[in-house]
């Protein structure tokens, strides 16, 4: 048994660690989830999701509430009160739990003495709420975004920036691939329904399921086998585009975690697959989801833009390159990224895609396929970056994914449906 340990003290730092420090959540949360029992795990992961979705409304309700900021070794404090504030706004946390528990927070971040100060700023808010909330509906914040990525949001899609925002601040839904090596999609469908649960097929992307409400995979029907593997239905889309045939040779270019890998080998299970990304932390998980599915692919760790030093002068009969991106169409899943991510980060990775992109092409066989996927709904990685390349490569041809004036195929999120997502399919002439 796992002892009694503070968790909105552990959210508290942790979401600290993201927006201070600049880490990742995906890499802060495991550790901190380690120190509790199973059953707080899910809660821990909700108070860090939550705070970090909804930040400029928590941030902006401190200003209000406190003549100045907590700074310095104190600024840990700043942070517990968010929680408090994200438990009083969007939890059915009885007010008082979730007030004696933040208050308590501070004895775990050894910071007692501000006890007092914690259960004013909440109480205040308590006795405020309904005017703060009022004014914040009328303030910029409101939309949850920092104010370079709403202005980019605004320019590239005039007319849906607010829906896209709107998708952006909901929890996402849980998309997941049926294995078609072991059953039809709609045979699992019938399974998943005799186990006493709802899910939705997708109009586009044959393997998907939804679920109408996100559940622990072991509640799935052979989850444990391979039956079904959890991925976004947008990210699905990739391998129905590539169209992997048995006995090629296939090249899964930024392939950690593996999603796409192993969805290459359900769809070819005799193709050969190198997987290459260029994290070795990350290149563990390709290894672990190839071994719970049983399957075989080479793995290997390399940078995309020095394709030689990893695969010689080796050619591919087809390449799923998912590029490195600024993953602004997974924000609901990943809320930290909208604090992670500035606004010079995307012409730095727009470029990071070209380099990708020319070094890998050589490595095409002619008569090969190409798909570019990232999880961006940024034009200047996507429909941008494409008409550039075309415009530059002689050799290289869209083939079902948008006109040569307006390459690609963007998906946007939105609620019931995949994430952000862009595909473009490319032949060697």
């Amino acid at each position: 048994m796992k002892k009694s340990i503070n968790l909105r003290s552990l959210a508290a730092q942790a979401v600290e660690q993201v927006v201070e420090n600049g880490q990742s959540l995906s890499n802060v949360l495991p550790p901190m989830q380690s120190k509790v029992s199973d059953k707080d795990k899910a809660l821990l992961q909700e108070l860090c999701f939550g705070v970090l979705r909804t930040l400029s409304q928590l941030n902006w309700l401190v200003s209000k509430l406190m003549s100045r900021p907590m700074a310095g070794k104190q600024r840990t404090v700043h942070y517990l009160i968010l929680v408090g504030l994200y438990q009083l706004l969007h939890t059915r946390i009885p007010p008082h739990a979730a007030l004696a528990e933040t208050v308590e927070g501070a004895v775990a971040i050894k910071r007692q003495q501000f006890k007092g100060l914690i259960n004013g700023v909440l109480r205040q808010f308590q006795r405020q709420q309904e005017t703060l909330l009022a004014e914040f509906s009328r303030h910029e914040s409101r939309y949850l975004h920092p104010a370079w990525l709403l202005q980019r949001l605004r320019k590239a899609w005039p007319e849906q920036w607010e829906n896209i925002v709107e998708a952006n601040n909901q929890r996402p839904p849980m998309w997941l691939r049926v294995n078609r090596q072991h059953h039809s999609r709609d045979e699992w469908l019938t399974l998943l329904d005799e186990s006493g649960i709802t899910g939705f097929t997708h109009p586009r992307y044959p393997d998907a399921v939804r679920l109408e409400t996100p559940m622990p995979v072991s509640a799935l029907p052979g989850f444990e086998k391979g039956w079904v593997t959890v991925q976004d239905a947008s990210a699905q889309g990739c391998v129905d585009l590539l169209d992997p045939q048995n006995g090629e040779a296939i090249l899964d270019l930024c392939a950690a975690p593996g999603g796409k890998t192993t969805h290459i080998l359900e769809a070819a299970p005799q193709a050969k697959v190198l997987a290459v990304d260029v994290d070795a932390t990350r290149i563990k998980r390709v290894h672990e989801n190839l071994a719970r599915l049983n399957m075989q692919a080479e793995v290997k760790t390399g940078d995309g833009r020095y394709p030689q030093q990893w695969c010689g002068e080796q050619q591919f009969d087809r390449i799923l390159l998912d590029a490195p991106c600024s993953a602004t169409g997974v924000i609901r899943r990943h809320p930290d990224i909208k604090w992670l991510r500035r606004d010079a980060d995307i012409q730095e990775l727009a470029q990071l895609q070209s380099d990708i992109l020319d070094a890998i092409w050589p490595h095409l066989k002619q008569g090969g396929t190409l798909l570019y996927a990232t999880c961006s709904i940024m034009p200047e990685e996507n429909s941008q970056q494409i008409a550039a390349f075309l415009s530059r490569t002689p050799d290289a041809e869209l083939n079902q994914t948008g006109t040569p004036a307006n390459p690609g195929i963007q998906n946007l999120p939105a609620a019931d449906e995949g994430d952000g997502f862009f595909y473009a399919k490319l032949i060697k002439k």
